[in-house]
This record gives structure tokens, C-alpha cells and sequence, in this order.
């Protein structure tokens, strides 16, 4: 399994589809699963492209990680 897409050499990343309970791979550009042997199973529906978006918005608002505050180191040579 090769981590680039064969058709626009773009990264592919791997998806866990529950409902067929395996993990296919996706090319961001293309859109295109793919499976372990490189072989375009189906393209990424508008529906999974929402649902994406919306779960990464909703763990960035759940999120609540503080602001690193920059300190700057005193009397080091």
C-alpha cells in the first residue's frame, strides 16, 4: 500500500468505515477510497464530507487546551 495516490500523487489517509467495519484509504484531492491492494473502491459522498467537518469542528469547540504563555529566560549566558 503505497501512502500516495497513484492518479494526482497526493497523501492519502486512512478512514475507518464502521458500517463495512474496515479502513480504507482516502485521497484528499481525488476523493477516491482506496483498499489495501490500490483499488478505487467508491468516491467520498457530500453526506461523509459533512459529517467530517462537522465531528473536526465540534473536538476543536470541546477542546479547551490554555494558551502557552512565552516567558523569557532571565541572566542565562
Amino acid at each position: 500500500m503505497t501512502l500516495f495516490c497513484k492518479q494526482c500523487s497526493s497523501r492519502r489517509l486512512p478512514k475507518y468505515i464502521e458500517a463495512e467495519k474496515t479502513t480504507l484509504w482516502l485521497c484528499e484531492k481525488c476523493k477516491n477510497f482506496t483498499d489495501i491492494n490500490d483499488l478505487v473502491i467508491r468516491k467520498q459522498t457530500d453526506e461523509e464530507r459533512e459529517t467530517a467537518k462537522r465531528k473536526e469542528k465540534e473536538f476543536e469547540e470541546s477542546t479547551n487546551f490554555p494558551k502557552a504563555k512565552l516567558n523569557r529566560r532571565k541572566g542565562v549566558n
